[in-house]
């Protein structure tokens, strides 16, 4: 597996992440933990060794997941998890003390004494970003925490609080179909020396090409069944994308997940996309996408084909969108 510097902090991680979210919660039945175990530990096996996981998925259960997963080599494997999307009185939480007893919190599910990467996985309106950036420098100077990074933050505010601590990593949703961090956030990072980690980079499915508009999603188990963009009506309108990501795909002889996520990795080389990967069967699919390469005539037909295609329905629904910048 190829490697990618994320930004200029020091971080070095294989060129596709794994989110593994999906193993606990998100998009269908939490995967039996023996299963889950063995999806981390053969990712790892193929050369993964960038893991993403976070407090707020199941919630709690993930991070135990991925910390028993990957205690055989941990020492070998990068960690990143995150603070501040859930608290004891509801809602965002990212006053320091909360974030010091998460983060205690995560280390005993995670087994491990120090988190790689740890991201505030959502901006709080009530805590000053400098504040934040400040309780994870000296969580890093106690060497509790190792890099910091911010989730669903605007350019404005990875600013402020890589004036504190330095930011390693942004991850807000990206992708072919989504792709307004192109026109700040990433010009930011690419400025600062900061990397940037695609969350969604196959549309949480749909740029799989293995969704339908006749699927329908599970509200119990599944947040697309009540995302705009998974409606019947979108997902209508939106097939023409997936229809062109086939089309290059089978002309490259590759898949439409490989042709998606190799489009993510030719656009800047601080980006690395994590995509969820809940079977055994996905991981091999996903990896070879680091091998894949889009000419300049590839990106060209993408660019083109994009241009003429307008999506339908907001990326998430309007609480989740109100809670990004």
């Amino acid at each position: 597996m190829k490697t990618r510097k994320l930004g200029n902090a020091g971080l070095e991680v294989s060129s596709i992440g794994m989110g593994c979210m999906n193993l606990s919660f998100g998009t269908g039945k939490a995967a039996d933990i023996k299963e889950g175990i063995q999806v981390i530990r053969l990712a790892y096996a193929r050369g993964i060794n960038f893991f993403d996981t976070a407090e707020a998925y199941g919630p709690f259960t993930n991070e135990e997941l991925v910390g028993e997963a990957v205690k055989p080599f941990r020492k070998d494997v990068m960690i990143a998890t995150k603070f501040g999307m859930i608290s004891e009185e509801g809602g965002l939480n990212s006053r320091p003390e909360h974030i010091r007893n998460v983060v205690e919190a995560s280390l005993k599910r995670l087994k491990t004494d120090y988190i790689d990467l740890l991201y505030q996985h959502r901006v709080d309106p009530n805590v000053p970003i400098e504040e934040v950036a400040g309780a994870a420098k000296d969580l890093i100077a106690q060497g509790k925490v190792k890099y910091f990074g911010l989730s669903e933050a605007n350019a404005e505010t990875v600013r402020k609080a890589h004036q504190v601590q330095v930011v390693t990593a942004v991850q807000n949703q990206y992708s072919v179909w989504t792709r307004e961090p192109e026109l700040s956030v990433i010009p930011t990072c690419e400025e600062l020396g900061i990397g940037f980690v695609p969350w969604g980079p196959l549309g949480t499915g749909f740029l799989t090409g293995a969704i339908s508009p006749e699927d329908t999603f599970d509200s119990a188990t599944d947040l697309r069944a009540v995302f705009p963009r998974f409606t019947k009506e979108a997902m209508t309108a939106n097939m023409p994308l997936v229809t062109m990501l086939k089309n290059i795909a089978e002309r490259k002889g590759v898949s439409t997940v490989q042709i998606a996520l190799a489009w993510l990795l030719a656009q800047k080389p601080f980006i690395v996309p994590i995509p969820g990967m809940d079977k055994i069967e996905y991981i091999e699919d996903n990896i070879k996408s680091a091998d894949v390469l889009l000419t300049n005539d590839d990106l060209s037909e993408i660019e083109n084909g994009l241009s003429k295609i307008n999506i339908k329905g907001e990326r998430l629904n309007k609480d989740l969108l109100n809670l990004s910048e």
